[in-house]
C-alpha cells in the first residue's frame, strides 16, 4: 500500500510521537461482523455465564434459575410442616376409628339373677325353690352412665315390693333409671303390671333392656328415652306410680332429677282412667302404720350409700313443693304436697 508524501510524513510524524509516549496510541478498533449484525430481541435475554460463543436463539427455553438459599430453606420448611399436618391428621383419624370400633365391639355378659317368687304364681317358680324366681339378665361389662349392672338395691326393692303389691294392682307404673331393665321385667311377668322403662336418651340402653325382655320370653316393654331435666316426651303423664332404684349416685344431676320428678307428679293426667281403682291407698311405714297415699306417688329404694349428699336430693325436693317420707328398709315415699 502507498501512501501520498503528505500522509507518510504525518504517519512518520505520529510514530516519532507513539515512541516518545506511547500512552499517546489509540489503536482504531476494527469492526467485526457482530457490530455490523442485525439487532436480536433474544441478546436481551442472554446471562454473562452463558455459554461463550453460542448465540442465544429466539426459540431458546433457558433453564429456571434456582431459588436462593433462604427460599429454599423455606420451601423445606413448609414441606415439613405439610408433612406433619397430615401426620396428625391421620393419627386423629385412626385414633376415630379406634374409638369407634370399640362402640361397635360393646362387652355383654348374661348372667341368671334370682327375684322374690310369688305363692300364686307356680309357673314363675324356679326350679332352686326358696320361692325365688330366676332371670337371665344380659349386662354391660361397663357402661359410662352406670347402666351396666344390677345393684343390690334392685333385689331388695323388689322383696319390698312383693309385700306391698296391693299398691301395685291396677297402677300405671313408670320407672326411672331402668338401666338392663331387670326391676321392670321381673313386675311384669310376677304382677302382669302396665310398666314403661325409661333411662338416659342413649340406644344401647333402649336395645339391651328389649334383649332381656325377649331373653325371658316377654315382649319388649315400652320405653322412653329421657335425660333428666330436659322437656319430657309426654307432655301428659298418666303414671300412677313412679320408681327407682339406686339413682342417687351423680350429686350434680339432683336438680335435673327433682325437675323431670316435679314434671310426673304436678302435671300427672289419667288416674280416673283406670277402670275399679281408686284415687288413693294405704302404704305400711316402717313403725306398721298404715299411711294413706293419693296418686301419683314416687316410690324409690336407695341402697349404695353416698354419705351425706342424698340429703341435698330430698331438700331439692322439698323446695319443689314435694314431700318425702321414710318408709323403712331404705324405701323413700315422695308426693306433692296436699
Amino acid at each position: 500500500m502507498s501512501w501520498s508524501p503528505a500522509t507518510a510524513r504525518k504517519r512518520a510524524l505520529q510514530s516519532q510521537d507513539e515512541q516518545r509516549d506511547p500512552k499517546l496510541h489509540k489503536p482504531t478498533p476494527t469492526p467485526t461482523p457482530m457490530e455490523t449484525a442485525l439487532f436480536s430481541a433474544a441478546s436481551l435475554f442472554r446471562d454473562a455465564d452463558d455459554d461463550q460463543g453460542t448465540l442465544p436463539s429466539p426459540l431458546r427455553v433457558l433453564p429456571r434459575a434456582p431459588p436462593p438459599p433462604d427460599r429454599r430453606l423455606a420451601l423445606v420448611l413448609v414441606f415439613f410442616f405439610v408433612c406433619l399436618v397430615l401426620c396428625c391428621d391421620a393419627s386423629e383419624d385412626e385414633m376415630q376409628v379406634d374409638a369407634d370400633e370399640q362402640v361397635q365391639s360393646v362387652q355383654y355378659e348374661e348372667r341368671a339373677h334370682k327375684f322374690p317368687g310369688m305363692a300364686g304364681y307356680q309357673s314363675l317358680c324356679s326350679p332352686f325353690g326358696n320361692g325365688m324366681q330366676e332371670l337371665k339378665i344380659r349386662e354391660f361389662s361397663s357402661h359410662q352412665l352406670n347402666a351396666n349392672m344390677l345393684w343390690p338395691g334392685t333385689f331388695l326393692f323388689a322383696d319390698w315390693l312383693v309385700k306391698n303389691k296391693s299398691i301395685l294392682h291396677g297402677r300405671r307404673i313408670l320407672e326411672l333409671g331402668s338401666g338392663t331393665g331387670a326391676l321392670a321385667i321381673f313386675l311384669r311377668k310376677a304382677f302382669q303390671v302396665d310398666i314403661t322403662t325409661t333411662d338416659y336418651d342413649d340406644g344401647e340402653i333402649q336395645e339391651n333392656i328389649a334383649y332381656n325382655c325377649k331373653a325371658n320370653d316377654l315382649g319388649v316393654l315400652p320405653h322412653i328415652r329421657h335425660t333428666w331435666g330436659d322437656q319430657f316426651p309426654v307432655l301428659i303423664p298418666d303414671w300412677d306410680i313412679v320408681i327407682a332404684s339406686d339413682i342417687l349416685l351423680y350429686v350434680k344431676q339432683y336438680p335435673n332429677l327433682t325437675r323431670t320428678l316435679s314434671f310426673l307428679l304436678k302435671e300427672y293426667k289419667g288416674c280416673s282412667q283406670n277402670a275399679g281403682s281408686s284415687a288413693s291407698t294405704a302404704i305400711t311405714n316402717k313403725s306398721g302404720t298404715q299411711v294413706p297415699v293419693k296418686f301419683p306417688i314416687f316410690l324409690m329404694s336407695c341402697r349404695r350409700r353416698i354419705g351425706k349428699d342424698q340429703s341435698l336430693f330430698f331438700e331439692e325436693c322439698e323446695k319443689a313443693g314435694l314431700e318425702v317420707q321414710h318408709l323403712g328398709a331404705l324405701v323413700y315415699l315422695i308426693y306433692t304436697k296436699q
